[in-house]
């Protein structure tokens, strides 16, 4: 073995590069959460998809291993079972109706509170009030409200409005109203659970709209109110240009929270009187027939029919709203 000649500098690892301080540094930050995300999300999504092409009973799911008995059938149930296309296009008028209520009252709200006056921040912090309460209590106070018996909306419709029986608003598939003397049946559960949806949530984007509407430069409303423009030529032409990235935005994040809605819808109908929508269907087929492989192909089904929405609106419509916002 050879030993280096007496005078010779000794050879020397070079000092780890700022660079690659800065990368370890940021693996050891990101690696918790990675972890959280890879088991409270990426594994369960797995494993949900796995076990929609598996004959998985909930009495068996315990003898199914990760490569158990795969079969196609979860799909014949859920594509086969009735009301399956029905709950479908239930769930697209909820979410539509929806997301579409919510983005308009938080428009609303943002733009009555976007300028100070007396008890301004009162009225904000109420506003947050629906989003920040339970839904347990807030689906039991609107249940009060709207009962037949005791409700105090019933009362006040008979009282104000001259309505001679009381309605059930949340068991009553279609109603029959008259407008100038015409006809016609609207789906009444339907309706009052897209509106308690839109009441509960239009916080959501009131915090979003409010917060870029205060971002807007005084100078330009100043500007176009010395030009003589109207308030609706002022909203029309500069703050709705501010307003489209977010409420785009606002938009797909709540189109996607409500496709997957449960609770609410659950909590007041049951999934009762029309309100069938399809992630009620995939507690149904969980708890009434205890087939998890079934359910968690109606589940695949759901996600794929969100994506396939959402790809077409990013395909056709995201790049127009910046278009048109630019």
């Amino acid at each position: 073995m050879r030993t280096p000649p007496s005078g010779a500098p000794e050879r020397r690892t070079p000092p780890n590069s700022a660079a690659a301080r800065e990368n370890r540094a940021g693996l050891a930050f990101v690696s918790p959460t990675f972890l959280v995300v890879l088991v409270v999300v990426i594994l369960p999504i797995l494993w949900t998809v796995l076990l929609a092409f598996q004959d998985a009973k909930l009495v068996d799911i315990q003898e199914n291993g990760l490569f158990g008995r795969w079969t196609l059938d979860n799909f014949g149930q859920v594509f086969g079972s009735p009301g399956f296309w029905s709950s479908l296009g239930t769930t697209l008028v909820y979410t539509v109706g929806a997301t579409a209520g919510s983005v308009v009252l938080g428009l609303i709200a943002a733009l009555a509170l976007r300028k100070p006056f007396r008890g301004r921040g009162l009225l904000r912090a109420a506003m947050l009030l629906p989003y920040v309460a339970p839904v347990v209590a807030v689906a039991f106070v609107w249940e009060i409200a709207l009962s037949p018996q005791y409700g105090f909306v019933n009362e006040w419709g008979r009282t104000l409005f001259g309505w001679d029986d009381p309605i059930a608003f949340l068991s009553t598939r279609s109603y029959e109203v008259a407008v100038f003397g015409v006809h016609f049946d609207i789906p009444l559960a339907l309706l009052t659970v897209i509106a308690f949806e839109a009441w509960r949530y239009f916080p959501f984007a009131f915090l979003f709209m409010l917060a870029r509407l205060q971002a807007v430069p005084d100078s330009l409303e100043e500007a176009a109110l010395v030009d003589g423009a109207t308030p609706t030529q002022r909203f029309r032409h500069i703050m709705l240009p501010q307003l489209m990235p977010v409420i785009a935005l606002l938009c797909v994040l709540r189109f996607i929270m409500t496709f997957n809605k449960f609770d609410d819808v659950y909590l007041l109908t049951g999934g009762g009187s029309g309100t069938d929508v399809v992630a009620v269907r995939v507690y149904d087929f969980l708890t009434s027939r205890f087939d998890v492989g079934a359910a968690s192909a109606q589940a695949l089904v759901l996600a794929v029919v969100l994506m396939v929405l959402l790809g077409v609106y990013f395909k056709f419509f995201a790049r127009k709203v910046q278009e048109e916002s630019a």
